[in-house]
């Protein structure tokens, strides 16, 4: 059986993020930011705040309901409109977890194994890891071929989750002969998809990190998102006059790539202006950028957060609209499956 030809498919973008709180700086350029960019194209987007993922690992209740407000109004503050994008939190849809059942008995057991995430997080006592955690890899597949999307938005730690969707997709469409899912693109893209941590740039900025000042928080306001720019480590020589002069030098990369990301500029454009000058002189000018872009955001944030049913409107309206795709999606499959459907 030939891969099936994404052309045959309406053109759609699904992504999501987990309500786990803390979004950080790093969220918002390598998804928020470029969620928002993708509204209006050729493409339906999909955007969902994935909280069914989240329990794979022991929540609060109360926390968890409020950080999937936080995470919606997160999306609504970076640009993410619910009036050009559906925006829902995934256990309101519940063709997510019919269709990640489904993919259970497609998916082999061998490829959960093999995720790296799931040994990250189960560690050395992974007997006692929930069962939800080695299988998420299929509900995220679900996620994305519920609805039939033909590109996800992904940064490069997550390709390995979507290599295991279109393998679920690849394998399906050859067992049943059909071609009933695409084999979902990465969309990865941009200077900024990997942001790292402002203490050692060899480590992906991260809620998780003990050190606060890792991280630039969405809710942090302007002095703080100064002052930890400003004691971000660097190193002692001057900025390079092209992107390869920065090779082997990991917080200065990083630095210079949040500056390009945030002002929608090249590196090689951000290191024509800067060549030659050093941290004292860089520092201050990406602060400024970061206030200017961020303030807004956590303005908006919290303006969201002030009005949580105004949150749960917005997120209703986008179930109902998911749900409206996703169903015939699902129907479609129990009965290439030969599953009785009898209403």
């Amino acid at each position: 059986m030939s891969e099936p030809q994404n052309s045959t498919f309406r053109p759609r973008i699904f992504s999501g993020i987990q309500p786990s709180g803390g979004l950080t700086l790093g969220n918002y350029l390598g998804a928020l930011k470029r969620f928002a960019a993708l509204q209006g194209g050729e493409a339906e987007t999909i955007y969902c705040v994935v909280d069914l993922h989240a329990i794979t690992v022991w929540q609060e209740p109360e926390q968890l309901r409020m950080r999937i407000r936080e995470a919606a109004a997160a999306f609504m503050a970076a640009g993410v409109d619910p009036a050009k994008s559906v925006l829902f939190n995934q256990s309101q849809v519940s063709a997510h977890a019919e269709m990640a059942w489904l993919f259970n008995t497609v998916a082999r057991v061998g490829w959960m194994y093999r995720m790296t995430q799931f040994k990250d997080k189960a560690g050395k006592n992974s007997e006692n890891a929930s069962l939800g955690l080695l299988a998420y890899p299929a509900l995220m597949a679900a996620d994305i071929l519920t609805y039939q999307a033909t590109a996800v938005p992904v940064g490069e730690d997550q390709k390995q989750h979507l290599e295991l969707t279109r393998d679920i997709a690849a394998k399906f469409n050859h067992d049943y002969k059909v071609d009933h899912f695409p084999i979902t693109q990465p969309l990865i893209e941009g200077v900024a998809t990997r942001v790292m941590s402002l203490r050692d740039g060899s480590k992906k900025m991260s809620k998780s990190d003990p050190s606060d000042a890792s991280r630039i928080n969405l809710t942090d306001d302007a002095d703080a998102i100064a002052q930890k720019i400003r004691k971000a480590r660097t190193d002692a020589d001057p900025l390079p006059g092209s992107a390869d002069g920065l090779k082997d030098r990991p917080e200065a990369r990083n630095l210079v790539n949040i500056y390009a990301a945030l002002s929608d500029e090249t590196v090689d454009q951000v290191l024509a202006r800067f060549e030659g000058q050093g941290f004292g002189a860089f520092k201050p000018a990406l602060a400024e950028v970061a206030v200017a872009s961020m303030a807004p955001i956590t303005k908006a944030m919290s303006d969201y957060m002030a009005d949580p049913a105004e949150i749960d409107r917005v997120l209703a309206d986008g179930a109902d609209r998911a749900e409206a795709i996703a169903r015939p999606i699902l129907d479609r499959t129990k009965d290439i499956m030969g599953l009785l459907r009898t209403r």
